[in-house]
């Protein structure tokens, strides 16, 4: 057994991951598996077949009350009009200087409910900012410790779904992409959303802590039979990066706006009001100083964050993300590049590791095609 550090939380599911000899390391203040069999062979299951995920470290913040969406869509950077009740919808939590506070899942439940799913460290701050100024009427109640959040995540996560009985039977329909469900597992409300943070095919499923052991085991057996694995965060990381998808703290952030990570989708340009709309639109009118893009290494090396993106002998960036691509057998980064330097998709630059030079390719992410819908 191992020894949990007193300052990180841990998962309903941890004695499950340790039973099956993971690692572990602190992630947004929890002790979360990094790895059971090794991160290349989870990633390889999660393309291939279907990987299990545990990522109930994701915060769960319930928002009731009489006009809560509205009073969320004044708030948020997305618009909830966009979506029906049933629908999720990724959305941004915004400063007033267009730093992205976090980025988060909200699901519609109604014109008086929003479940949201925060990332793990910025929950709580998340939460006490909506209910900073949420008003008379309008409940902001933090869930974190209510439930988990299990991610099945693959080309076979239909099938594991169906063969549980978590799915509800609509013969050869599936859910949309971003459509919910409410399902049942031991009596108990779970809730099942096509959404995912791997570009594959998949879903994420919301259920109580109560009955998080026997849905995991039932889940485990049944992805075992497809000829898949329980997968950890560093799958999870390697997956998200070829999808070409943002890590909060790395890739968005305080610093790091909504018009520079390139996910202005996530804002309804033209809605009246939200946190940091007026920094945001001044950013995109007079045009970003710096944008994402991708890097794919030409030859040996790995690259990881922080790391200077060189034009030449010209600093002209840094990685904000990177890692070894097990699908592509090669070195790929997310990185702010300056939009001063004129760089477009094709060209070279170069990243220093560990002082040489890394030739790369700018690329346009995402690195793997994607499957999630």
């Amino acid at each position: 057994m191992t020894e949990q550090r007193l300052d990180l939380r841990q998962s309903p599911l941890h004695a499950r991951h340790e039973a099956l000899g993971a690692t572990f390391a602190p992630f947004g203040g929890w002790e979360m598996p990094v790895q059971y069999s090794g991160t290349v062979a989870e990633h390889t299951a999660t393309r291939e077949a279907v990987g299990l995920f545990d990522v109930s470290h994701l915060g769960k913040v319930r928002i009731s009350g009489p006009g809560a969406a509205a009073f969320v869509n004044r708030c948020l950077t997305n618009d909830l009009g966009r979506i029906v009740p049933g629908k999720a919808q990724y959305t941004l939590c915004c400063a007033e200087d267009g730093g992205v506070v976090d980025d988060l899942i909200l699901y519609l439940v109604g014109d008086d409910e929003v479940f949201a799913v925060p990332n793990a460290a910025n929950s709580a701050g998340v939460g006490r900012q909506l209910a900073a100024v949420a008003p008379e009427g309008v409940t902001v109640t933090d869930e974190h410790d209510a439930h988990v959040v299990l991610a099945v995540q693959g080309p076979s996560s239909r099938a594991v779904l169906a063969e549980v009985g978590v799915l509800p039977d609509t013969g050869d329909v599936d859910l949309d992409y971003m459509a919910f469900v409410d399902s049942t597992w031991e009596d108990r409300e779970v809730r099942v959303c096509r959404t995912g943070y791997t570009g594959e095919h998949g879903y994420e499923l919301i259920a109580p802590s109560e009955v998080a052991e026997t849905l995991w085991d039932a889940l485990a057996a049944v992805v075992a039979e497809q000829g898949g694995l329980p997968a950890g965060l560093g799958a999870r990381d390697t997956l998200r990066t070829e999808a070409g998808l943002p890590l909060h703290g790395q890739d968005l952030g305080p610093e790091i706006t909504p018009v520079q990570a390139r996910v202005g989708f996530a804002v309804a340009w033209k809605k009246e009001e939200f946190w940091g709309r007026e920094a945001l639109l001044a950013e995109r009118e007079r045009g970003p100083r710096r944008r994402a893009w991708g890097l794919k290494a030409s030859g040996r090396g790995v690259p990881r964050a922080h790391m200077t993106v060189k034009l030449g002998e010209t600093p002209v960036g840094e990685t904000t993300s990177g890692t070894f691509s097990p699908t592509l057998r090669t070195g790929i980064a997310l990185a702010l590049l300056d939009t001063a330097a004129g760089l477009s998709e094709g060209d070279l630059v170069s990243i220093d590791v560990r002082g040489r030079a890394l030739e790369c390719q700018v690329v346009a992410p995402p690195f793997v095609a994607s499957h999630v819908r």
